[in-house]
């Protein structure tokens, strides 16, 4: 078994980003987020058949909300992009279109008011709490509502 090292494995992840949308679109953005280098190649696979469509996503973990321009960008204007954070400040993103819920993502009540009031959805993005709890509670919620 070949072993790469890492900082192989960095510069060729750079070398692959650079040819990517998304990774355009992340790189120019106002706002703050933070992704992986790692991530957007799987991203694109993923969300390139959505581009342009008529869609709910729906990102969890927003922080400054830079990666809800990044959808938007990249996703277009038919998208709904719905963010999801812990820290009320994150409402403020609502003056650029987005929606906004605050809210603990392992509290199956929160889940319960979130889709009662957004419905069904066609894409979560899971980048909040990162521990099992909240991903299980998370993922047991969305899977009726996706």
């Amino acid at each position: 078994m070949r072993i790469t090292p890492i900082d192989q494995i960095s510069n060729e992840s750079s070398e692959l980003n650079s040819s990517l949308r998304l990774f355009q679109i992340y790189k120019k953005l106002q706002l703050t987020s933070l992704k992986s280098n790692s991530y957007f190649q799987v991203y694109e696979e993923l969300f390139q058949k959505f581009i342009g469509k008529k869609i709910t996503f729906v990102e969890i973990g927003v922080l400054h909300g830079g990666s809800l321009l990044m959808w938007r960008e990249y996703l277009g204007d038919q998208a709904r992009i719905i963010g999801v954070d812990l820290d009320p400040r994150a409402k403020e993103l609502e003056k650029n279109g987005f929606e906004i819920f605050i809210g603990s993502q392992s509290d199956n009540n929160f889940w319960k008011e979130f889709y009662d009031n957004v419905g069904n959805v066609d894409v979560v993005l899971d980048d909040g709490g990162h521990t099992n709890d909240q991903q299980i509670i998370t993922t047991v919620n969305a899977i009726n509502n996706i």
